[in-house]
């Protein structure tokens, strides 16, 4: 396998990095976070129209690219770096494997297995369509969200409005031919995507930071201990990004889901840890300023959360790959 991106893939991320810098900077980042119109969706029209949703799709589909989730790896990541809001993933995995129509928006919850708590969605009201996965029995249902009950929640990113699903699920088309377990790789490997990207801009952000900001007459960056934040900053993120890069391409070449569990399972660990660690080290790189709300430089550590506890969380992929090595160890017996 050659993991060197090829010119087109260079030219797909680069392209994305000037659209999103270009409408969603700072200032619109300000902006979608007090917005008095929570339900909007930022950017919505024109990530549809750069095929951030449909890069997977076949070309003989509207708007389909026909490209695989090495490429949207890619885009996810800079999606990520920039910190745009939305059901990004369940969009995605929607459009590709259930048709979504372009610029609409999906949701997508595991009703099964149970155990992981409540069930939260996501601006639920915004949805035109929810999917129900059950990793349990494979199948998956799309519902309407206008027939499920639920109640808002507050949640730890501004950006990322919660709602949690009450009573029964109604019950909802099924999906032939969608595999849940695939369905939630998938996602998790996509969400650790976009965990590349905020564990990126982190390091970007700390490092032009101290450049900056000086102390006793010099730049703080030129203290150790601040060189030390920064380099850890870095040495947790570039194996996550090749670790995420590494099990796409896998995925590519036609690798099951079994397989293809196992190495998003250590990817998103890898790039969980690379997120949350790195907004740690960017908020104590700031000082008291990192903290407050006047600051952007919180939101990273928020969104870092918000992506940790999506699809495959913590417990499950530890779980996944202690499996995995206990069944190779005593295939060596």
């Amino acid at each position: 396998m050659d993991f060197r991106l090829t010119d087109d893939q260079i030219a797909l991320q680069l392209g994305l990095r000037e659209l999103l810098t270009g409408r969603f900077g700072p200032e619109q980042l300000r902006t979608a976070m007090t917005d008095s119109d929570k339900d909007r969706l930022p950017l919505w029209s024109e990530l549809a129209d750069a095929g951030l949703f449909s890069l997977r799709k076949p070309e003989q589909q509207e708007g389909g690219l026909g490209l695989g989730l090495a490429e949207a790896v890619l885009a996810f990541e800079e999606v990520g770096r920039a910190l745009v809001p939305g059901p990004l993933v369940a969009t995605e995995l929607a459009t590709v494997h259930a048709s979504l129509p372009l610029h609409q928006a999906a949701g997508l919850c595991r009703n099964r297995p149970a155990g992981r708590g409540p069930l939260l969605v996501e601006r639920l009201p915004t949805l035109d369509t929810l999917l129900l996965a059950d990793t349990v029995t494979g199948e998956v249902q799309s519902v309407s969200p206008a027939r499920v009950r639920a109640r808002s929640r507050r949640g730890v990113d501004p950006l990322t409005p919660l709602w949690e699903l009450e009573g029964p699920l109604p019950s909802g088309d099924p999906l032939p031919g969608l595999d849940a377990r695939r369905l939630w790789v998938e996602g998790s490997l996509l969400t650790a995507a976009l965990q590349v990207g905020v564990a990126s801009r982190a390091v970007a952000t700390a490092v032009v930071y101290a450049g900056q900001r000086e102390q006793f007459g010099q730049p703080i960056g030129a203290f150790q201990a601040v060189q030390h934040l920064c380099a850890d900053m870095l040495a947790r993120t570039e194996p996550a990004r090749a670790a995420v890069r590494a099990a796409a391409v896998c995925a590519d070449a036609g690798a099951s889901t079994a397989e293809l569990a196992v190495a998003t399972a250590g990817a998103k660990l890898l790039a969980d840890q690379a997120a949350v660690r790195g907004a740690r080290d960017c908020l104590q790189v700031h000082g008291g300023m990192g903290f407050t709300w006047e600051a952007d430089v919180h939101l990273l550590l928020k969104r870092a959360w918000v992506y940790e506890g999506s699809f495959a969380g913590a417990a499950e992929s530890t779980e996944l790959l202690a499996e995995d090595l206990s069944a190779a160890a005593v295939g060596h017996l």
